[in-house]
């Protein structure tokens, strides 16, 4: 009845805006120096899911836009600083956009994961754009990949397949990623649970660092990552892709193809991508069964019409991952290619549609995002009969509201809510049977006058958690059953000051929540990923964020760069430890035999983190970028005294890139780099060991060839190619995290990598 009174309510509002006036807007993008136009820029209104690209001329049509209502606008041109305009489309007069001829790498990007859409310098939010083309390289994920990359991330991993973003050291429940306009629900609670999306799919990502609860709700206390779908193509076009790489360290193979088009406002897009690997080699051995397999397809139909648009995206996600259950004494490398998994393996399953909407009336407009997920996890020990098997369903609704401006304000009120109900159906139980309900409402309202922007936030939510009691066949409970109430108020504030073309400077503060979740509240039982024993607390009450953070960015000529601080205090946090070396014993169902378990139990404490992050680039001349990004976060558990654990050791990204300009081909470059992680000696001494601090060696080369009229893209990377032997800080493989019998006892991260790579973007004009 619900979702019946939804499709109404959207029903309602196409019949109203369909009979909106629209336009066909001309505009042109020429160099600021020499009035020239600029062939194939791209001009794009996000908040319409519009691009294009500009004709031999450098001319440009944008068609059916509404005409009404405000709209940022984006141009981007290789060699030219991106552009971030408001237009008014209520006037008919051609558009003209000058861009300025620049080497640097632009900050004026827009941002579309806050409230309200705005290009970065005029956003508090401390964000970083990705782009696809940053995206496709030497990377087994979409966490992998923006670790590499985005100053303040970095990711736990187990083994080469499972990556979990880790922002300004928060990760698990506090980082929420979105795509499709709709939270990514997949068991993200688990050490070894990684993000169920096709990494090539995206195109482009965004990453908001810092708490997003005022949007986003409980969960994103340390920030957000926000996989945006690539553009459609200009009306009355088809265009597509193809890619594939090869990688000689674990033979890993990507393939992935992608076909869309757009005729007469009706829009589709189909991919798939397919993904395999065996183990991957260390400078000791291949670590045993690490490989995996991955299969990916997606597709998206929808309207873009003078109401606005609506699109109906689905998805499907497939991933096999090969687990090695080991103890001390145990051989951890051999020389194995096979790309047969063997037991204890992996088997997830992830379903999604989402139906994104944005509707035009009047000078304000509705986003509507409504969408149905199911994840199915098996965790399989020695038969395709799964041992775990979690199956959970979630259906979400996301609406924000933006209201007309009204003296200068922009004011948005959002409404979101979610039901998750997840079941087991597998013959051993860690977690018990669960429903969770959440709902909350926010208002947020930005003012810009001048060269300053403020942002004032408050948002309420409400979180129901209730956990089923369970008997085992002698009739003792396994779960006890809980039956959770939780309810906050969270609030933000943000200042941006823009002083001149080149600096600029940006603040937050604010206050933020999250609600135990299930597995926090009532684990009782054996983890077969991480291979531990996990027991909850259903007494746990919701942890309390106050963070606060500043930014200052330049960008020049020669120099760009940026640098932030932040300090995050969390009350009643969060996490699970095996404080007193506590173990327990399990008989095994397949063998009969006991097996003891280190045995972690969730509790809380007061945490307090800081940090620095940010990146250098200089231009000594236009075709040589020295390009620099570091970032450090220190976390202390203030209620007794000593380190948090899992928190990333600080990093150094040192890459000296030369991009000249060689006839014949296009975007030609090479680069060498070099990546200095620290020691990391803070370390919660109860389960955790120390890491030494290494460097690694990284090199590339790439361009993009014409056959005929077609472009080809070709890319060679390579990471560590000293071959060096090393743990890194947040390997749950590495000494100290895989044992607690023998801390000695560990996985070195994946020695020298290879990659081979070709890139083929392709379309046709109807």
């Amino acid at each position: 009845m619900k979702l019946k009174l939804i499709y109404c309510f959207i029903f309602l509002f196409v019949q109203l805006s369909a009979f909106a006036d629209v336009l066909d807007i001309k505009g042109k993008v020429v160099d600021a120096k020499t009035n020239q136009g600029l062939a194939g820029a791209t001009v794009s209104i996000p908040d319409l899911r519009i691009a294009v690209a500009t004709n031999a001329n450098g001319e440009f049509t944008l068609r059916s836009i509404p005409n009404r209502g405000r709209f940022v606008v984006q141009i981007q041109y290789l060699s030219y600083k991106t552009l971030t305009q408001t237009v008014d489309f209520s006037s008919t007069e051609p558009l003209l956009f000058t861009l300025q001829p620049s080497v640097i790498e632009t900050h004026e990007v827009v941002i579309t994961g806050t409230p309200i859409t705005s290009s970065s310098r005029s956003n508090s939010t401390s964000a970083t754009v990705v782009t696809k083309d940053q995206l496709m390289g030497s990377s087994t994920n979409l966490i992998d990949a923006l670790a590499r990359q985005v100053p303040g991330v970095s990711q736990i991993t187990t083994s080469q397949a499972i990556s979990k973003p880790v922002i300004r050291g928060l990760s698990y429940n506090r980082v929420v990623t979105l795509n499709d306009g709709v939270k990514q629900q997949g068991q993200q609670w688990g050490d070894e649970h990684g993000i169920e999306m096709d990494q090539y799919a995206a195109g482009r990502v965004e990453v908001l660092r810092g708490a997003a609860s005022l949007q986003y709700g409980s969960d994103a206390l340390g920030g957000v990552i926000n996989v945006i779908d690539p553009p459609t193509p200009a009306e009355g076009n088809i265009a597509g892709e193809f890619l594939t790489n090869y990688s000689s360290n674990n033979g890993l193979s990507n393939t992935s193809v992608m076909l869309s088009g757009n005729q007469n406002g009706f829009v589709w897009r189909g991919r798939g991508t397919y993904q395999n690997a065996y183990s991957f080699n260390t400078p000791a051995g291949r670590y045993i069964n690490s490989g995996f397999n991955q299969t990916n397809a997606s597709g998206m139909l929808g309207l873009n019409k003078s109401w606005g648009y609506s699109h109906l995206n689905f998805s499907y996600f497939k991933d096999n991952i090969g687990f090695y259950d080991s103890e001390p004494g145990d051989p951890l490398y051999n020389n194995n290619t096979s790309r047969t998994l063997d037991y204890p393996r992996q088997d997830i399953r992830h379903y999604k549609v989402a139906l994104n909407n944005n509707f035009l009336f009047g000078s304000s407009s509705l986003k509507l995002d409504l969408g149905y997920q199911k994840n199915q996890r098996r965790e399989l020990e020695s038969t395709p009969v799964p041992n775990l098997f979690f199956d959970m369903n979630t259906y979400s609704l996301d609406a924000k509201y933006y209201l007309p401006e009204s003296n200068g304000w922009h004011p948005v009120i959002g409404l979101s809510s979610s039901l998750s109900h997840s079941v087991n159906l597998g013959e051993e139980l860690l977690i018990p049977a669960y429903d969770e309900y959440s709902t909350g409402a926010f208002i947020y309202a930005k003012k810009v006058w001048g060269q300053n922007t403020f942002s004032v936030g408050g948002r309420f939510d409400y979180i129901k958690n209730k956990g089923k009691a369970q008997n085992d066949d002698a009739g003792e409970p396994i779960f006890t059953g809980f039956d959770n109430k939780f309810s906050n108020v969270s609030g933000a504030l943000g200042y941006t000051h823009i002083f001149n073309d080149v600096l600029s400077f940006k603040a937050n503060a604010g206050t933020a929540f999250r609600a135990p979740n299930p597995a926090e509240l009532g684990s009782n039982g054996v983890h077969e990923g991480t291979s531990r024993y996990e027991i909850g607390d259903a007494n746990l009450t919701p942890e309390r964020s106050y963070q606060a953070d500043a930014t200052l960015e330049y960008g020049s000529g020669f120099v760009t760069g940026s640098f932030g601080i932040y300090e995050n205090y969390i009350h009643n946090f969060i996490y699970a430890s095996n404080t007193n070396k506590e173990q327990t014993v399990v008989v095994d169902e397949t063998t009969g035999l006991p097996r003891s378990y280190d045995t972690y139990r969730y509790g809380q404490v007061n945490a307090n983190l800081y940090g620095f992050e940010g990146n250098l680039t200089l231009h000594p001349v236009s075709f040589v970028h020295f390009e620099n990004t570091f970032s450090y976060t220190q976390a202390k558990n203030t209620s007794f005294d000593r380190p948090l654990p899992l928190i990333p050791a600080g990093v150094l990204h040192n890459t000296l890139r030369f991009e000249p300009k060689v006839k014949g081909i296009k975007d030609f470059y090479f680069y060498a780099g070099i990546d200095n992680y620290f020691k990391q000696n803070r370390i919660d001494p109860t389960f955790e060991t120390p890491t030494d601090g290494y460097t690694l060696l990284n090199a590339g080369i790439g361009a993009t060839f014409n056959v005929g009229k077609q472009p080809l893209k070709l890319y060679v990377s390579g990471t560590n190619l000293t071959n060096k032997a090393y743990y890194d800080a947040l390997s749950r493989l590495r000494p100290g995290r895989y044992s607690q019998e023998d801390p000695t006892y560990g996985v070195y991260n994946m020695g020298r990598n290879i990659t081979f790579g070709v890139y083929i973007p392709f379309g046709t004009n109807k």
